[in-house]
């Protein structure tokens, strides 16, 4: 039942993408329709993550009261049902509102995904788990990404957000009817139930004193809030900041980067832009993999859960080789390579299981989704006044700079982890 669930959490997630990325598909055309400057666009982009960010630690909060079913379904509902209504937009206004009604509605996801995974999988199988899931966001992209520009072509930027969102509506209600927690899913087996709680997996039993007694709630206090903002921790989400920042310039301006700075024509975008999410792709499974079979290995925790990170953060530096090349087929080598390594360092959610209270697991999923989430407004924004002029040449070097500042923050703030004592 574990991989049944790890199935459904990746299909949200490639749901989740693709209504947060067919906004960049359709803004060349948006653009054009009703008048947006870049400036514009870089704030149309950004304005998700505005409410997005503020929402985490609310969201993580309301995750750890309600769980993940409930949460998510209000969550898979609402962000779908705003994309619906993007399709009947006609002012710059009215997109920013919709596009924050997307932000506010997504807030619970990423940490739901993080909980529902702790809840469902041992501690031996949750970095595959998580690298799977986390794979979602760019395999789903990837092969959807040429469906959506060629939906685009079909039926135009309107028909787009309403097949997208349907599809998000439809799905909030099947994930809502099956998904529960292990100890209320009919379908679980008890060696199953058994063998994740003995592997490590957190459950209601995690909570019971005896049987049928529950522990009562620890409330929230700043002796808590302390335990959320260790160094470690502190360092993990700097890393999260880094790490989103290129996902972010891969979901927002990748599309009008190929058509506007390297002159590609859309429908060869379309299918070239699917090429850099493959290999981001293949980074994901290949971080997950390796991590939990380095452990497997007798290798330490730290080595074993941070490599990929700090590797994939340093190939993400090679995005500038985009700047001093025209060939269609090596800007997307080199921006294959850098989303290569970012995909390697998406890992990232496993920090949260192994560095939070066990308690408190959806609120600091909350900050760290947070952190993550406060580059989805500072990258776009930044790149729509840098490119203002036409020239994307300064943006892969601010992306790849903030890079770098995460890999740094790997290797001199995180840390050696020691996971028996966390």
């Amino acid at each position: 039942m574990r991989y049944v669930i790890l199935a459904f959490v990746f299909i949200n997630i490639v749901i989740n993408y693709m209504d947060r990325t067919n906004v960049s598909i359709a803004m060349p055309e948006l653009a054009k329709e009703i008048g947006l400057t870049t400036v514009q666009q870089g704030l149309i982009f950004s304005a998700f993550g505005w409410i997005y960010a503020a929402m985490q630690i609310p969201g993580g909060l309301l995750l750890d009261r309600f769980g993940s079913r409930i949460m998510y379904f209000i969550s898979l509902f609402g962000w779908s049902l705003m994309t619906v209504f993007q399709a009947f937009i006609g002012s710059f206004g009215q997109l920013m509102g919709l596009r924050l009604g997307v932000g506010f509605f997504e807030a619970p996801v990423m940490p739901a995904n993080n909980r529902a995974i702790s809840y469902w999988f041992p501690e031996g199988e949750r970095g595959s788990a998580i690298g799977i899931y986390s794979s979602a966001q760019f395999l789903g992209l990837a092969f959807s990404t040429p469906i959506l520009y060629t939906i685009h072509n079909s039926i135009g930027w309107r028909g787009l957000f309403i097949i997208t969102g349907v599809i998000g509506i439809i799905w909030s209600i099947i994930w809502y009817t099956f998904y529960t927690d292990p100890e209320k899913n009919r379908f679980i087996g008890d060696d199953e139930l058994a063998y994740i709680r003995a592997g490590g997996a957190i459950t209601d039993g995690d909570r019971s004193l005896s049987a049928g007694e529950q522990t009562p709630k620890e409330k929230l206090s700043w002796a808590n809030l302390k335990q959320l903002f260790t160094r470690r921790l502190l360092g993990i989400y700097i890393g999260q900041f880094a790490i989103s920042g290129t996902f972010w310039f891969f979901l927002t301006w990748f599309p009008t980067y190929l058509t506007k700075a390297k002159h590609i024509n859309f429908m060869q975008t379309g299918i070239l832009s699917s090429i850099p999410y493959l290999a981001a792709f293949c980074g994901v499974i290949l971080a997950g993999i390796i991590s939990d079979r380095l452990i497997k290995m007798g290798k330490s925790p730290s080595f074993a859960r941070k490599a990929p990170v700090i590797t994939g953060l340093l190939l993400t530096l090679l995005i500038l080789g985009a700047n001093y090349v025209s060939s269609p087929v090596l800007i997307i080598l080199f921006m294959s390579v850098a989303f290569f390594g970012n995909g390697l360092a998406t890992i990232t959610w496993v920090f949260v299981t192994a560095l939070a209270p066990k308690n408190l697991i959806g609120l600091a999923g909350g900050i760290f989704n947070g952190c993550g989430a406060l580059s989805s407004i500072v990258i776009p924004i930044v790149i729509g006044f840098l490119v203002s002029k036409g020239n994307f040449s300064s943006a892969l070097v601010f992306v790849a700079v903030i890079a770098l500042l995460g890999a740094l923050s790997y290797i001199f703030i995180v840390g050696k982890i020691d996971l028996e004592k966390d």
